[in-house]
């Protein structure tokens, strides 16, 4: 059994001047329970803690990791440019070259803003929408997480919801007032919330592939009848493709649901990891953003050099190989179905979500489609579940509202590692 006898000490040390000791909420292991693994290194698949104890990973820091941690062509322009200084302030070639790449792989965006994160992105995308539509009010979906900017802390998913928090002291009440909540895949309810705020309404924004309440797929029904009700009332339709943008396919959760977006907002798959985020639409719409229109939106570091060349090497790699998105989807059924067959076998109540390079565990009894059902779902069974597969080196998100993300440097023999623990820790907890 692994000692994390480092990580315990660095954990007591990081608490004495970082708030939990911990940078983000999710990280504090809270939700199981336990210390935190602080990470050294980590390497294709592998993540290696302070004690150099070895981890398959499958959060592939929360999604960029596609291609794996330390991808070489990305490291090497990191690298290179890093060479010609951290930042400029200025343009740069290399902002031309990521916005290109971005219109070149996702066909209905026109022209993108980059910014620093993808809760910035975020922002920025309702504050467009508003300016665009003069309108005030949106709609988001009850677990989804769209960053913690102030009016998407109203009924968020992932780590609000880890932390059981719906309501955020220091958003205030006007805020919230403009922040309508309607259940994932529940059309008839976004329905009557635009019939109830008729022509109030600026944007539905929305996780299209949701994964911060798990893995929850969206009904064909759903996702489609928001695109032909979005277009009947002059809402923008924004995806939140923070984690699906280019994950799901060349083109994101659009490409692969057959539906498009008015915007679309992106995060640290095109920064290869680095702190970077974007957001980007129609042209008519998008031309709305200083300094062509009068909606603000600035950032000294947009566009960092570091994060565009660490974009560009990933982004370029994927559209350049295609079979990377097959061998990634292979792989992630291959491991479902290893863990349907042990879960099965066990006898404990389940539910697997999961599509593309996604895919969640929820211990229950009823299919997971939303966040009510999500949460009704065992959270001690998982938190024991996750502590089994930890020990055992499987490296998974530390809470059970969280999507898993594979790499394709995943081998068949770490999958395989994987579902042989999964049946070991299985049998542990129930013995």
């Amino acid at each position: 059994m692994y000692e994390y006898t480092s990580s315990k000490s660095l954990f007591e040390r990081a608490q004495q001047s970082i708030p939990g000791g911990v940078n983000s909420p999710v990280r504090a292991f809270k939700s199981v329970g336990g210390t935190p693994v602080f990470i050294k290194k980590a390497k294709g698949a592998y993540l290696y803690d302070e004690d150099g104890q070895e981890y398959i990973d499958y959060i592939a820091s929360w999604g960029p990791m596609i291609l794996g941690h330390a991808y070489t062509p990305v490291i090497e322009a990191i690298q290179n440019k890093a060479a010609d200084s951290t930042s400029f302030g200025a343009p740069t070639v290399l902002e031309i070259e990521m916005a290109e790449l971005i219109r070149s792989m996702t066909k209905n965006v026109d022209l993108i803003r980059m910014v620093n994160s993808g809760t910035e992105a975020c922002m920025s995308a309702i504050r467009l929408a508003r300016g665009y539509t003069g309108k005030n009010k949106f709609i988001k979906f009850e677990g989804c997480y769209h960053g913690h900017a102030d009016m998407f802390l109203v009924k968020a998913g992932s780590g609000v919801a880890t932390f059981g928090i719906q309501h955020v002291p220091g958003v205030t009440a006007g805020i919230a007032n403009d922040t309508l909540t309607a259940p994932y895949n529940d059309l008839s309810a976004v329905q009557q919330l635009v019939a109830e705020h008729k022509d109030e309404i600026a944007a539905i924004i929305i996780e299209p592939i949701a994964g911060n309440m798990g893995c929850i797929l969206p009904e064909a029904q759903f996702i489609k009848g928001l695109r032909a009700l979005c277009t009947q009332e002059n809402i923008l339709l924004i995806f939140d493709e923070v984690m699906t943008g280019f994950r799901m396919a060349a083109g994101g959760a659009q490409e692969k649901l057959g539906v498009d977006a008015d915007l679309v907002t992106y995060g640290k798959v095109i920064g290869a990891g680095m702190p970077v985020g974007a957001f980007g639409g129609k042209r008519a719409i998008m031309e709305h953003i200083a300094p062509l229109g009068n909606v603000y939106q600035a950032g000294t570091l947009s566009g960092n050099p570091l994060a565009m060349a660490a974009g560009c090497a990933l982004l370029q790699a994927l559209k350049n190989n295609p079979q990377y998105y097959t061998e990634l989807e292979e792989k992630t059924i291959y491991l479902r179905e290893g863990l349907d067959q042990v879960l099965n076998a066990s006898g404990v109540d389940y539910v697997i979500n999961q599509m593309g390079s996604m895919i969640s565990i929820h211990f229950s009894k009823q299919a997971v489609t939303d966040f009510a059902s999500s949460a009704a779902s065992d959270i001690p069974f998982f938190s024991r579940f996750f502590h089994a597969m930890l020990k055992r080196g499987i490296y998974l998100p530390p809470s059970a509202f969280e999507s898993w993300f594979l790499n394709n440097a995943l081998s068949y023999a770490d999958l395989d590692k994987t579902i042989a623990a999964a049946k070991e820790s299985l049998a542990e907890i129930m013995a």
